[in-house]
């Protein structure tokens, strides 16, 4: 079939409209997202878009591309593009807009910047908008296998939550004993290690032989840093926070595509995002052979210390608890550009179980977490590929009839 493309412009085909001011302080418990330059920064419960659409960085993180299947406020950082079905295919949209590179397009000396009429003036070719609907389909079909692995990955992960929720902070298997039943679910080994009674703390009840610590007590933090400029052939595994926002898949790219310097990630190590800790960001890595692993430096590299794991790590940063201190530790005036420090993180109170049940509990959860993260590896192969086949089928260069 020969498809017919038409010279147009970004300006012509998609034009960039502003968004508006919403402070953290004017915002109204919703289920609207209010998405900026670094993604969804927090919901409200009015919309400035009625409709589906895209968010364009703007102000900070340039060119980033936020997705949005439904109404949505776009502050006033970035930029957004409403859906009209009729006119164009959104998701095609949203497509061409990757392969444009819009983060290179910095207007600004001080703090980054996208000017509307550069990027308005971007000549570029589309075709029909049955060729458009074909095209997004097609790559969209990656996207959708990537998305069924991060709600299974949601499902394991709440499992893990329950499980570390019952163990260490609800300390059930320890009631039971008081109770004199036998703990839910444990067999006699595993049993045995939980304590038959409490004792009193400053921070309440917790079990007989446990210890009141601080996360300085079970982790590090690694600060080396490497510029991926210096190495712009080198393929890296790139954990960013448009990465987690996006499915949470890190983003394989040559350190010549790679911007600024970036935290290296260690062995056995948990990130936990600095930048606005309402919206909870942390990552449990995984390592490949063949690459290093980087990450932003809005994150914390927590590294376990001996004894301890990062699976427990990883289940104690994401409970509920420790979110809710972790929130409390922000330094900042807006909503937008709050950040933890990393020596606060490591003051944080936390009561510490016997090695013995973190090894046991490690054990556990590992085969959960391993299927975790052979799902994120698949993700990042389609990712992959379907970065890999944007620019060529955009550009025409592979028909669609070849897919």
């Amino acid at each position: 079939m020969n498809i017919k493309w038409t010279s147009t412009t970004i300006g012509d085909f998609c034009p960039f409209i502003y968004g508006k001011g919403l402070p953290a302080d004017k915002r109204k418990p919703g289920d609207i997202p209010v998405v900026s330059s670094a993604g969804i920064t927090g919901t409200h419960d009015e919309f400035l878009v009625n409709k589906k659409g895209i968010v364009i960085g703007r102000k900070g993180t340039v060119g980033s591309l936020t997705y949005c299947d439904g109404p949505f406020w776009a502050i006033d950082t970035a930029f957004y593009i409403a859906d009209e079905p009729k006119k164009r295919d959104l998701r095609y949209t949203y497509y061409l807009l990757k392969t444009l590179r819009l983060d290179s397009m910095n207007s600004d000396s001080a703090v980054p910047g996208l000017n509307r009429e550069n990027a308005h003036s971007i000549e570029i070719k589309v075709p029909s908008l049955e060729i458009q609907n074909k095209i997004a389909s097609y790559l969209s079909a990656l996207d959708d296998k990537i998305a069924v692995n991060l709600r299974i990955n949601t499902t394991l992960n709440e499992i893990v939550h329950a499980f570390f929720q019952s163990w260490f902070i609800d300390f059930d298997p320890v009631r039971a004993k008081l109770d004199g039943v036998n703990p839910y679910g444990l067999d006699d080994k595993t049993a045995l290690l939980f304590s038959e009674s409490f004792q009193t703390t400053s921070v309440g009840h917790i079990p007989k032989n446990w210890t009141l610590g601080k996360v300085s007590d079970v982790t590090t933090i690694n600060r080396d840093t490497i510029n991926p400029g210096n190495f712009p052939l080198e393929e890296f595994d790139h954990y960013s926070l448009p990465s987690f926002d996006n499915q949470r898949t890190p983003k394989r790219e040559l350190g010549s595509e790679i911007m600024s310097n970036k935290f290296v990630i260690s062995p056995n190590s948990v990130l936990l995002s600095k930048l606005n800790p309402h919206i909870p960001r942390t990552w449990l890595p995984e390592f490949s052979p063949y690459r290093r692993s980087i990450c932003s430096t809005e994150f914390i590299v927590a590294i376990a210390k001996p004894k301890y794991s990062r699976e427990y790590l990883y289940s104690l940063f994401t409970s509920s608890s420790f979110e809710s201190l972790y929130g409390t530790l922000v330094t900042g005036t807006t909503g937008s550009h709050q950040r933890v420090s990393p020596d606060s993180f490591l003051e944080i109170k936390i009561v510490i179980p016997p090695v013995q049940l973190i090894e046991e509990f490690t054990k556990k959860i590992k085969p959960i977490f391993d299927c975790i993260n052979c799902n994120i590896s698949e993700s990042q192969t389609l990712s992959s590929l379907r970065d890999t086949l944007l620019p060529k089928v955009l550009s025409g260069e592979l028909s669609v009839e070849n897919l």
